[in-house]
């Protein structure tokens, strides 16, 4: 796994929904785990107004950014792939949370269901 430096997450973070997206997938795949944020309670979540979601990051420093304000005491912490297709994915659609994928400082990011999500990353992971 590489360190970035602090030019490449300057530009990572001002890429588009559609480019953030992109980018995780292949991050991902290529790194084998997913990133989110726990504390003391678990994972942390987003609200949009249809969905509950849980945010997920391509590299831990992207999910270390977000642990400022009421996040401050969060910690970043690595899912192996494997774990998430046999664990989180039917976990999430249990609880009925969605997840969004690498959301930006403005907290937009694409929403999608856990099945729609493992979809993608199986989709990526046969394109290696």
């Amino acid at each position: 796994m590489s360190q970035l430096d602090q030019q490449a997450i300057d530009k990572i973070q001002n890429y588009n929904e559609e480019e953030r997206f992109n980018y995780f997938m292949k991050e991902v795949v290529a790194n084998r785990q997913i990133w989110i944020l726990t504390d003391e309670h678990g994972c942390v979540m987003l609200n949009t107004e249809e969905e509950d979601c849980v945010p997920v990051w391509p590299n831990q420093e992207f999910a270390e950014a977000w642990s400022t304000g009421e996040w401050d005491e969060c910690k970043a912490e690595s899912i192996s792939l494997n774990k998430w297709h046999s664990r989180w994915t039917n976990g999430l659609e249990d609880d009925e949370l969605a997840v969004v994928v690498f959301p930006n400082q403005n907290e937009e990011g694409q929403v999608l269901f856990p099945d729609e999500f493992d979809f993608e990353l199986t989709k990526q992971e046969r394109k290696r």
